[in-house]
């Protein structure tokens, strides 16, 4: 990836995402040296123009930037840095810089299973200790396929009885592990529905 730091005199814009919920939380601007601190510490850096100084987001809140991805536009004068938020992001308080919700449960009934497929996601791929989704990964595949069929068992025994709460709860644990296994075998949910979309065309 070849980035462009002349078109402004040193310096480009950052535009920063949350990895999980794809929402934009903030710009900022980085040089060179703030690019390769971002990389090489993995917690988004930038240049502050006001204060002539780099600066690591969160270094004075603790609200730091975990970095996932960094990519450049088109012209390689601009960068998408998708990263995980540790807390509010804006100066003031707010999730964002641009004062909107980042929370999970700003997200619609049907956002919040791709949501939580790109936690799971995360998961997978920056581990954090004492995570349930981590240990069943540890598990391994057939671990993680006879913990779905368990759930199916699970669920299909609470639909015989009439306590709706349990029913529930037993549907929403086969639609996390099933998630899991979705993870696992390098699917994803997109898939799963394109062929729900095909078969419903029939």
């Amino acid at each position: 990836m070849t980035i462009d730091f002349s078109k402004g005199d040193g310096l480009v814009p950052a535009v920063v995402q949350d990895a999980v919920t794809r929402k934009v939380l903030m710009l900022g601007y980085m040089n060179e040296e703030a690019y390769r601190l971002t990389l090489d510490r993995r917690l988004v850096t930038f240049w502050s123009r006001s204060r002539q100084r780099i600066w690591t987001k969160g270094e004075t809140s603790g609200n730091f930037l975990q970095l996932r991805e960094i990519l450049a536009d088109c012209d390689g004068d601009t960068l998408l840095v998708k990263a995980i938020p540790s807390g509010p992001v804006c100066h003031t308080g707010s999730d964002t810089c641009f004062g909107e919700e980042n929370q999970p449960s700003e997200i619609s009934s049907s956002e919040f299973l791709f949501y939580l497929e790109n936690v799971i996601k995360d998961r997978r791929d920056n581990p954090v200790e004492g995570s349930y989704t981590n240990h069943l990964f540890s598990r391994g595949l057939n671990k993680i396929a006879q913990k779905v069929g368990e759930e199916a068992v699970e669920l299909v025994i609470e639909s015989k009885d009439n306590d709706k709460d349990l029913f529930l709860g037993e549907a929403a644990d086969l639609m996390y592990h099933l998630l899991v296994l979705l993870v696992k075998k390098e699917a994803s949910l997109e898939e799963v529905v394109d062929v729900l979309k095909a078969r419903h065309s029939r």
